[in-house]
């Protein structure tokens, strides 16, 4: 009983803590607790119909493992990123995004992330219980700040979108996410051929990169950001 307490505090622990450091990234204008664990809870039910759509796009043939490195490509990124991205996406638009409290560009960020926490906690927890404690602290490090990542890439699409009226950036930072996600994933299935470690850490790097800026970007943009030029500093 202990061990499975173990594991199940590893496989949510790491989605829970990204969580809570993007909302208290949301320096200006925090959003209600309330409505981030409603979009925690979205992402857990945005994992359904994303393995129904990689089951049906295994009906395809194309193989994410394969000596072929178009079709690895391919199965990669539109049979597990867009997959994976594209519920999540699906979730965050059509709940969080249409929400009174969804205020400030930066809101984009904060709600895209607590649904994809959801996403990949929920998903941690399938990989931990069937593979163990190694798995758990691997993933602690790459998968789950991987799916991280790739939020912010859509909130910060998605925040420009809704704020400066910037039709299809939202679909822009989906296709990019999914990318980048395929590209992780490619390396990671294909690692013997194509070079797992290098792969996937680069992937891992530009991601951070990305949404690093992404976040710094929203913050500066924010609406309630205090004027410093009329507090003295």
């Amino acid at each position: 009983m202990n061990n499975y307490l173990i594991l199940l505090g590893l496989a949510i622990a790491p989605g829970l803590a990204i969580a809570y450091y993007i909302f208290w990234q949301d320096k200006y204008d925090r959003e209600p607790l309330p409505l981030i664990i409603k979009s925690f809870f979205l992402g857990v039910v945005s994992i359904i119909p994303a393995i129904i759509l990689e089951l049906l796009f295994q009906t395809s043939g194309l193989q994410n493992s394969s000596t072929n490195i178009a079709e690895g490509l391919i199965a990669c990124i539109v049979g597990i990123g867009l997959m994976e991205e594209g519920s999540k996406y699906f979730f965050t638009r059509r709940f969080a995004y249409r929400s009174d409290y969804f205020d400030e560009p930066f809101d984009g960020i904060t709600y895209s992330v607590m649904v994809s926490m959801g996403f990949a906690t929920a998903e941690n927890i399938m990989y931990v219980f069937n593979h163990g404690m190694g798995v758990a602290f691997l993933r602690m490090f790459t998968a789950v700040p991987a799916h991280a990542f790739f939020a912010v890439i859509i909130g910060y699409f998605l925040g420009i979108q809704k704020f400066y009226n910037k039709k299809g950036f939202g679909t822009l930072g989906l296709i990019a996410a999914s990318v980048l996600h395929g590209l992780y994933d490619f390396f990671i299935f294909n690692g013997d051929n194509f070079g797992i470690y290098g792969g996937a850490t680069v992937s891992l790097i530009a991601g951070y990169y990305l949404s690093k800026k992404a976040i710094k970007l929203h913050q500066q943009d924010s609406p309630f950001k205090p004027d410093e030029s009329q507090t003295g500093f």
